[in-house]
Order: structure tokens, then sequence, then C-alpha cells
């Protein structure tokens, strides 16, 4: 009777000790897919920063042996010319990226803050943020050709006001998105507190939610002032090119991205040299926009 009193005390050891093995086993299966995910994940990031940093390295070899008091003061230069620069192509670039900025910010801003604060559950708000969606990853060469269809065309002629339009129908989805967000993060506490208070709707986006947010929308419209900075395609059907200084919107503007293009798709070697710096510029300027950026929302945070 004794030795069957024991048969259960006895048989539970090897259980426990089964399961304990079982459990060691699982944890050693888990370190082993926890060790081959981050070793994966360490080489992709190490194979995306080796081409990155690559690209950094090449621009500023190439770009920085351009840069000279010339580069800002002269028209860009026919080929084989012994001097030349780009301040036409800067002087154009900046105008239709900034009226691009000034057209598409308070549309975006205006849209973002409808989708955040009036749209939500209604048919119309989901048609609005859907549209967006897509608008946010159209292609830049589609934009650029409808511009072309509905701007260039009926005015018989390209032009930096054509060029600001296209800029502008991609700063308008980025900025749309970042209010939205922004807003979104925003506490339901705060809009209870001024509504307790009498404050109407409209005062309290404007002075409590959007207040609150406004380092994050400033990002978002940094980021889109990068993102426009850099494209090409849309300037090829709307705004063209202009070898000669130009402030004149109705007429074909020079600008950095297209000049790059046709600079170094060239066999001079002045041309290409130009094109080296004009990468140079524009990435030095989308870095500094990125460092302003990140610089708001570290103080928002």
């Amino acid at each position: 009777m004794s030795a069957d009193l024991a048969a259960p005390g006895s048989s539970g050891v090897p259980a426990k000790a089964s399961l304990g093995a079982e459990r060691m086993r699982m944890h050693a299966r888990r370190k082993r897919v926890n060790v081959i995910a981050l070793t994966l994940a360490l080489l992709a990031m190490a194979f995306g920063l080796f081409w990155l940093i690559w690209i950094l390295v090449e621009t500023v070899r190439l770009g920085f042996g351009g840069l000279s008091l010339a580069l800002f003061t002269e028209m860009t230069p026919p080929p084989l010319a012994a001097s030349g620069g780009l301040a036409n192509a800067i002087f154009g670039s900046l105008v239709m990226v900034c009226l691009a900025t000034a057209i598409g910010t308070p549309i975006g801003v205006l849209a973002g803050i409808y989708l955040a604060e009036y749209g939500r559950g209604r048919p119309l708000g989901s048609v609005t943020r859907f549209i967006n969606d897509i608008l946010l990853s159209a292609p830049s060469i589609v934009i650029g050709l409808f511009v072309y269809a509905t701007v260039v065309a009926p005015m018989r002629g390209f032009s930096a006001l054509a060029g600001a339009c296209a800029l502008a129908l991609i700063v308008i989805p980025v900025v749309v998105r970042t209010t939205e967000n922004m807003l979104a993060l925003i506490p339901h506490s705060l809009r209870e507190a001024a509504y307790a208070l009498g404050t109407p709707k409209w005062k309290v986006i404007m002075l409590v939610t959007l207040k609150a947010a406004r380092a994050g929308v400033i990002t978002g419209v940094l980021l889109a002032f990068a993102r426009i900075a850099g494209e090409t395609a849309p300037l090829l059907f709307t705004a063209l090119s202009n070898q000669f200084w130009t402030s004149d919107l109705a007429q074909p503007t020079a600008s950095l991205p297209v000049t790059i293009f046709k600079f170094a798709m060239s066999p001079y070697e002045n041309w290409q040299q130009l094109a080296w710096a004009g990468v140079f510029l524009i990435t030095l300027g989308v870095l500094v926009l990125n460092i302003i950026a990140r610089a708001f929302l570290r103080r928002r945070n």
C-alpha cells in the first residue's frame, strides 16, 4: 500500500522534468530565431547604409569642387565655356518651390483640419482621405502630365506658374496627412476643457488643437518643401527650362533639377561639373531642411 501511495509522486517528478526540458528547448529555439532575425535586419540596414554613404561621398567629392562664386552669380553657360554658373536655375527653383509651398500649405492644413475635426465617420471625409492617399502615392510624372493638359496647353506655353501648380499638387497631400495625424494626437481632454468654457469649435481648433500641433504641422510643411525641391519630372512638362535669367512667371523658367538632368546627360565636362555642384546644393538643402524638421519635432516632444 505504501508503494501504491508513492507511485503518483514518483511519476510527477519526470513529468515536471520533461516540462522544464521542453520549455528550455522552446526558449533556445526562440533565441535562435531572434538572433537570425536580428542578423538579417542588421545586414539589410548595412546594405542600405552602404549605398547611402557611397552616394553621399561621391556627391561631396564631385560636387564640392564645383562650388565657386560664379556658381551663384553667372547664368548657365553654353557647352565648353570657360566659366558659368547656375544662378538662373537656383533662382527659378526657389521661386517655384516657395510659390508651390505658399499655394499648397493653406489648402493642405485646412483639409487636414476638416479630416481630423469634422470628417471623422462621414462619407465626405472618407472619400477625401481616400483621394488624398491616391494623390500621395501618385507618380510625379503623372501630376506633371495633368498640369500640362490643364494649364500649359490652354496657356499655349510653358511657365513657372504651371511648374508651381504641379509642385503644389505634391505638397498638398503631404501636408494633409501630416496635419491630420498631428491633430489626431492631441488629447480630447484639451478640446473638452475649451468646450466647457463655452468656446466655439472654430476657436478651439485655432487656439487649442492647432496651436498644440503646430510643431508637427510645420515639420510636415518642411518635409514637403524638401520633397519638391528635387522634383524633375513635373517641371519638364510645365516649366521646361531657360538658359537666361527671367522673373516672369508666365515664361519658361530654369530650375535646378531640370538643369542637373540636362547637364548630367551631356558629354561636356563643364556641364557635368555644374551638374554635380547642383546635386551637392540640393543634397545640402534637403539635409538642412530635414535637420530643421527634426528639431521642430523634438521641440514638440
